[in-house]
């Protein structure tokens, strides 16, 4: 049986994989496994729950709830707020753990599961192994007094409004901001918080109706957030996604600045302020070259994990570095947060623009992007990708010719029988000649016998 948790939590089809009677049990399940010292303690453990828009979440939010009430645990209820709130609510609270009920970025037809142990920290493999494993064991049915409660979080969203306001290094005031809160869980306090910052905002993406999430809108669909930021005169726009757990950016002139860019500007911007622990970021090995060439320069180290935000946040714990994250607009502030949080990333990056009084497309001519080309090479045996001979000569022989202009990375998919080719170069056409030729032996080096 393969394992049930992936990159991010249980995430599938809702009502196909992610039926409600698999909430139920994975509730009770982690109720065993996250509250066991609040139920040694002869204590009902606490947990904070919230979801997305999304309308398979309110059976499945019900569901959960339900099973953490079951096996006595009380349950406050947060309704509908971002990942990166629930995660403070959690520590905020003094919770035991949480659960959070969103696909992220993923169409509205699935969702996931996903939990949070206390302090608002994400779960460890260990962990979600555990809650695996008990899934096969006896349920634990309190009766009488040792039943959970249900209640209703009423302050949860004011909570974290007043946190993120509270992280301003200035005000926001003459900055005009478009905000795309992709019909996700962002729609009301992401412009409720710049708002109150400040800022004069507009709004689109912020009507979430159930079924409308992410559908063209959001950090996944940028072409909306452009348009309106040209429309409206706009100094800047930011794109969430559904959960709001990252965010891009768009300039005055309409133009797409990253995760690589925003935490360049960030981490120069940390530096300055004396809050860029040992002046090193940590990022992926995804992350542009160009990021690693413009930080140095600027007297900043980066440490590179593997692809996935947890990685990034254990290479963090481990340095104690306080600013890490992903070209994808995972950025997270180890002052502030215990995860990406889109809404925070978009309010440090305004409060750069206002304090520098520098166009957003200025701030990000810190660092030049390489051109970057990436192909899947689709039915090799992707275990081989980093042993084979032929395969590691090739590698070697495209870093030797790119030199420190450029690199060379591949990736077997965690999922699929593919290996990933990426090349970075100092022009398109070179690293389109290198990719290719590459990905090219990937295919005949590696080809599966069939």
């Amino acid at each position: 049986m393969s394992r049930l948790f992936g990159t991010d939590g249980v995430r599938g089809l809702a009502n196909g994989l992610l039926t409600a009677e698999l909430a139920l049990s994975l509730a009770q399940a982690a109720a065993v496994v996250l509250g066991h010292e609040r139920m040694a303690e002869g204590q009902r453990p606490r947990a904070v729950v919230a979801r997305d828009p999304r309308a398979s979440g309110e059976f499945i939010s019900a569901a959960v709830e339900a099973g953490l009430a079951s096996a006595g645990v009380d349950v406050f209820d947060a309704g509908v707020l971002p990942t990166p709130a629930l995660a403070f609510l959690i520590a905020d609270l003094g919770a035991d753990f949480g659960v959070m009920i969103s696909a992220s970025h993923n169409p509205a037809p699935d969702n996931g599961i996903k939990f949070f142990a206390r302090g608002g920290q994400k779960l460890g493999d260990e962990l979600e192994d555990a809650i695996e494993s008990q899934l096969t064991r006896e349920i634990f049915r309190p009766v009488g007094v040792g039943v959970g409660r249900i209640q209703r979080f009423a302050d949860a969203e004011d909570r974290y409004v007043v946190h993120l306001l509270s992280t301003l290094p200035n005000r926001l005031e003459g900055l005009r901001v478009v905000l795309d809160c992709a019909n996700g869980a962002a729609s009301g306090c992401s412009p409720e918080v710049f708002k109150s910052a400040g800022a004069e905002v507009f709004v689109i993406g912020a009507e979430p109706n159930g079924l409308n999430i992410n559908d063209g809108v959001g950090s996944t669909h940028l072409e909306q957030l452009q348009a309106a930021v040209l429309e409206h005169g706009a100094d800047l726009g930011i794109a969430h996604d559904g959960d709001a757990d990252r965010c891009l950016a768009v300039d005055h002139e309409g133009a797409m600045v990253d995760g690589d860019q925003i935490m360049a500007i960030l981490a120069v911007a940390m530096k300055g302020a004396g809050r860029l622990k040992d002046n090193v970021l940590v990022a992926t090995v995804m992350s542009n070259l160009g990021l690693k060439i413009a930080l140095g320069e600027a007297g900043i180290s980066v440490r590179e994990t593997a692809v996935g935000d947890r990685y990034v946040l254990e290479g963090m714990r481990d340095g104690g570095f306080t600013l890490g994250g992903e070209q994808s607009g995972h950025v997270i502030f180890a002052d502030y947060a215990t995860t990406g949080d889109g809404v925070l990333t978009g309010l440090q990056l305004a409060a750069q623009v206002a304090r520098t009084g520098r166009s957003l497309k200025d701030l990000a001519t810190i660092m030049t992007k390489l051109p970057q080309l990436m192909i899947n090479v689709k039915g090799v045996d992707k275990q081989r990708a980093r042993t084979d001979e032929g395969v590691t000569e090739a590698v070697a022989q495209a870093q030797l010719e790119l030199g420190q202009s450029g690199r060379v990375l591949l990736r077997p998919s965690g999922t699929e029988a593919l290996v990933r080719v990426m090349v970075e170069a100092g022009d398109m056409v070179t690293a389109t000649r290198i990719c290719t030729e590459l990905a090219a032996v990937v295919e005949l080096r590696l080809a599966l016998q069939h």
